[in-house]
């Protein structure tokens, strides 16, 4: 059954059964999060799969934490998941939130931008005095889109990473799921970049090592799943017509949801980014 899904785990359990290659899969848990990381080694698995080779971890939830709950496992395993998928050495990393924040499925991503601690214009002396001295260079930007800009996403991150030279490129942005029960609750990360929009149906370029250069870590959270997929996954069979193709469905409280997902997803770069900083202090940012 073809659905509709950017999340590697759901298009590894809907191939599985119908494949002779399985790709390598590896479950954690936590008291509050299921962990799956899945590695797609190999071209023929990435063409079963629909998936570039690469690293993907899939972070489930009960829920997004609130605020009060929100230095509890969940973040914990978003930290230690991005701190993992981040190259070593020394340098800026660019954190660009990817989508549209007048629609607000989409808005995780620059919600999330506006979030985060952006470091790089602060000098080394003035880091020093504030007590700030292992202080590590951030920077942000909230892309928008196509049709706000007249630039597409990747030539905008393309020109920044050509002028800033980074040593990575993180990139935040709205998914779309094929399961109700990890819409709106679950957080993928994966080293393979990511193409905005392939969720809707309206891909445009792509965002990844091979088209910037330099290592592109995606980070989304499934906001959406189209309804011709709901039918298929609920009932098994569907008789699709072209309203139907054409229709995308989201939680009843998507803006709280949306809120709570960029909130936690930025304090989680935040932290991995400055691990000499205490989260609790990080706070004031988000």
């Amino acid at each position: 059954m073809n659905v509709r899904t950017d999340l590697a785990c759901e298009s590894e359990e809907f191939a599985d059964g119908h494949h002779s290659d399985s790709a390598k899969k590896e479950l954690r848990h936590t008291e509050k999060t299921d962990v799956t990381v899945i590695d797609i080694d190999s071209d023929e698995l990435s063409e079963q799969l629909g998936k570039p080779c690469g690293k993907y971890v899939t972070v489930e939830m009960s829920e997004f934490s609130v605020d009060s709950e929100i230095l509890d496992d969940r973040l914990k395993s978003l930290v230690n998941e991005i701190t993992a998928l981040l190259p070593d050495g020394e340098g800026t990393v660019l954190v660009a939130g990817i989508g549209n924040e007048d629609i607000t499925p989409d808005a995780i991503g620059p919600l999330c931008a506006k979030s985060i601690f952006s470091t790089r214009h602060i000098d080394s002396a003035l880091a020093f005095e504030t007590g700030l001295e292992n202080l590590k260079p951030v920077c942000a930007i909230a892309t928008g889109v196509l049709g706000q800009t007249g630039m597409e996403t990747g030539e905008i991150i393309k020109s920044l990473v050509d002028f800033i030279n980074p040593k990575a490129v993180i990139a935040v942005d709205a998914l779309a799921c094929a399961s109700l029960k990890r819409l709106g609750k679950t957080v993928q990360l994966t080293d393979t970049g990511i193409t905005p929009g392939s969720g809707v149906g309206n891909s445009r370029a792509e965002i990844s090592k091979s088209t910037l250069g330099v290592p592109v870590i995606a980070i989304g959270v499934p906001t959406v799943v189209d309804a011709v997929t709901i039918a298929k996954t609920v009932s098994g069979s569907v008789n699709e017509n072209e309203e139907a193709l054409n229709m995308m469905v989201t939680p009843r409280e998507i803006d709280v949801l949306v809120k709570r997902a960029a909130r936690l997803v930025a304090l989680a770069i935040n932290s991995a980014l400055q691990p000499d900083i205490d989260p609790e202090l990080l706070l004031s940012v988000v």
